[in-house]
């Protein structure tokens, strides 16, 4: 899927263009804890993008939670 558009991520105080998001989101706490191998593996089959900036959120009601991470990146069109 090719990014449809760009922006811009403050991150340590430095400005990151990006152009595209992904986002990894599980309730299942085995879900929750393969999250990190998910993204790993995003990140090796991506190769050619530069990651810009994170954001982990988590939510919970009183019977679930939920872990989302959002990956802001940068990636030649």
């Amino acid at each position: 899927m090719q990014p449809s558009g760009s922006g811009t991520v403050k991150h340590n105080g430095d400005s990151r263009r990006f152009n595209g998001v992904k986002t990894f989101s599980a309730t299942l706490a085995p879900d929750r804890g393969a999250l990190g191998e998910r993204i790993t593996g995003w990140l090796h089959g991506n190769p050619d993008i530069k990651v810009a900036d994170t954001v982990v959120t988590q939510s919970s009601d009183h019977a679930f939670h939920c872990l989302t991470i959002t990956v802001f990146y940068s990636q030649d069109m």
